[in-house]
């Protein structure tokens, strides 16, 4: 059984996408952007904004497809084979399986669609044995023996390992999970499959690795290989920027413009003691050089302190601020 994905509420845009984080972003960090963004548009705060609760809908539709470790893997692993399946997708509204097109002008019928899924041997091989793929039986080769070629690979699996820091810094081993179709006879069968993947003490964020011949099964070929994109979960107010660590700064107003000392809490735990310049503005960034993962820099991002209620002293100060241009 499959995962309804809401595509129709989030039009061609995916759900990273809407999100604003990248697919090497951890679930963790999915969890933290989606709740920053699902309380800036909602209706309660934006009660006359129709186009923020339009996004607010949008933004629960991501999360919904990619807002747990189980999701967000269905989600990935619905997506890889949709892209395989000559850009197939579930049926709006339901549960599991693809839409397929078997000819027109999208591909080159049910055998160009099976060569992208494996390696290409459709189109040239047979796939003679495939009588009972996910129901598809009675798929023959109509075409006469090809000359012997190389043998056929099967696609690649993509999977993201979620990481903490500590455990990262750490290393060991590791498990995971990923769906591949296997071969059980004249049938191509979906299995879930867990593996273990040793890691070296402090890998980087966005390390890959290639695990052979450990992926989906080809009728007529080699197994294809499992892809392992390592994702290191930043924290609270961090994230990644490729291999460089960002960490934001809440700082209020009167201090961007006046200048002064902040508090920062660094990745280690340690709490450390940034410098702002006078004048200075939102978005602005410093770098600690050591301060980071596994030695590396971090870069310190200024934000906005943000305030949920206001005294009435400083609702005063404020309007005095208004009253001057400030």
């Amino acid at each position: 059984m499959g995962r309804r994905f809401p595509h129709r509420l989030m039009g061609d845009r995916n759900p990273y996408e809407v999100l604003g984080v990248s697919r090497n972003a951890t679930d963790a960090e999915i969890k933290r952007v989606y709740r920053k963004l699902s309380r800036q548009y909602h209706p309660d705060r934006n009660k006359d904004d129709a186009g923020a609760e339009s996004k607010f809908k949008e933004v629960q539709s991501a999360f919904d497809a990619i807002g747990t470790a189980e999701a967000r893997r269905e989600y990935d692993q619905h997506e890889q084979m949709s892209r395989m399946f000559g850009g197939g997708r579930a049926p709006p509204g339901g549960r599991g399986g693809f839409t397929m097109n078997f000819g027109g002008s999208g591909g080159g019928g049910l055998e160009d669609i099976l060569g992208q899924m494996f390696g290409g041997g459709a189109a040239r091989g047979g796939f003679s044995n495939m009588g009972g793929m996910g129901g598809m039986g009675g798929m023959h080769n109509q075409h006469p023996p090809s000359p012997p070629q190389e043998r056929k690979k099967a696609a690649d699996i993509h999977v993201g390992l979620d990481l903490s820091m500590e455990d990262a810094l750490k290393g060991g081993q590791f498990e995971f999970s990923f769906k591949r179709f296997k071969q059980q006879g004249t049938s191509m069968e979906t299995k879930r499959t867990t593996m273990k993947l040793r890691l070296e003490a402090g890998v980087a964020h966005g390390t890959v690795k290639k695990l052979a011949k450990q992926g989906h099964d080809h009728p007529e070929g080699e197994r294809g290989d499992v892809i392992v994109t390592v994702r290191i979960d930043a924290g609270e107010h961090r994230r990644w920027e490729d291999q460089s660590l960002i960490q934001e700064v809440p700082i209020a107003y009167s201090l961007l413009m006046l200048g002064g000392k902040a508090d920062v809490r660094l990745p280690s735990g340690k709490l450390g003691k940034l410098t702002i310049q006078p004048l200075s503005q939102i978005g602005d960034r410093r770098r600690m050089a050591g301060a980071g993962y596994n030695g590396g820099d971090l870069t310190l991002e200024f934000v906005l302190n943000e305030i949920e209620t206001l005294s009435e002293q400083q609702r005063s100060v404020l309007e005095s601020l208004g009253h001057v241009g400030l």
